[in-house]
């Protein structure tokens, strides 16, 4: 009988904080439109053209690395 004393207050701060999180939510327009994001997945992205850096031609440790993958000289 004495956990009721603990379960009711702390049962009823949580619905509380429920009701509270749901009012800021609604407050901040979350569920203004609920159909447009479902469709937006179905429009084509705009196709950008991919912007191509040059390599590095100063860093040869990946080339070398890739040559050599199982050598047993390392330090």
């Amino acid at each position: 009988m004495s956990v009721l004393y603990i379960a009711l207050p702390v049962a009823i701060l949580l619905a509380l904080a429920a009701v509270i999180a749901f009012v800021w939510t609604v407050s901040r327009g979350q569920y203004d439109d609920l159909d447009t994001p479902a469709l937006r997945m179905l429009e084509d992205d705009e196709r950008r053209r991919p912007r191509h850096r040059p390599a590095p031609e100063s860093d040869t440790s990946l080339r070398e690395e890739a040559d050599h993958p199982h050598d047993s000289r390392q330090q």
